[in-house]
């Protein structure tokens, strides 16, 4: 890991658009390098803050993404839960992201042949990587210190073979779902949690300020060869004891 950077903001409404400078500023990044930026998405209140912030952005192109999810809950696309069919609403059908960048679960399958067949669209997007290497994966956290759909204390966090793994006892409905294992989340090239709200203070401060020995699985998000980044606001960051940076408006990340 290149080093954490815990970055405070006001407000969300302050983070918002620093969030939408990385994405680009990666993206831009990854696009000169390799010609095409993989970014993986969470679904919470992000979709609607980095829809907002995107679609605000007067020359956006996203020709050359593709988007695929940290984790997917196994409903159909029509339903408030599915995370891909809320940013198909607000934010796909409003770029120019092609079909065949949207990587998509087959929400028809039984769980396990879903997470499956996820793994391999995975595999036919990253040829001739062992692990898929994503260019940016954003993240949110749960009040339990849950990220993408890796539950504390669940069987699934020791999962060391599997690129995706199926759920069917999620603790937070709805209980099927498929979801990044930790050797891919840690793979990527950068990382950014999105983490607002007072909810958060307590496990924030536990997930950042705990031993190396952590019960959360947010704190297991320690990139091998990536950044990684924490973009909170102040509410979240309100029990915290370390250094954090507070760059205010307008910062570039």
């Amino acid at each position: 890991m290149t080093g954490r950077r815990i970055v405070v903001f006001t407000s969300s409404a302050e983070l918002g658009p620093a969030l939408t400078h990385l994405v680009t500023s990666r993206a831009e990044k990854a696009i000169t390098s390799h010609g095409r930026f993989t970014l993986g998405l969470s679904g919470g209140s992000l979709v609607s803050m980095l829809s907002k912030e995107l679609l605000a952005l007067p020359q956006l192109d996203c020709s050359k993404w593709v988007v695929g999810f940290c984790d997917e809950r196994l409903v159909s696309f029509s339903d408030p839960e599915s995370t891909y069919g809320v940013y198909k609403s607000q934010l796909f059908s409003k770029i120019n992201i092609p079909d065949s960048g949207i990587l998509t679960i087959d929400s028809s399958l039984p769980v396990t042949e879903c997470a499956e067949d996820y793994t391999r669209k995975l595999k036919e997007a990253f040829p001739g990587e062992d692990l898929p290497v994503f260019d940016l994966l954003l993240l949110g956290m749960g009040p339990d210190g849950h990220t993408c759909s890796l539950f504390p204390d669940h069987p699934i966090l020791e999962e060391t073979k599997k690129i995706v793994a199926p759920i069917s006892d999620s603790p937070k409905p709805p209980p099927q779902r498929v979801t990044m294992t930790f050797p891919v989340v840690n793979s990527a090239r950068c990382v950014a949690f999105i983490s607002t709200g007072g909810s958060k203070a307590t496990v924030l401060k536990e997930v950042l300020e705990g031993g190396k020995v952590s019960p959360y699985p947010a704190a297991r998000v320690v990139p091998t060869n990536g950044e990684l980044f924490w973009l909170i606001d102040d509410p979240a960051a309100a029990a915290l004891t370390i250094q954090v940076e507070r760059p205010g408006a307008g910062a570039k990340l």
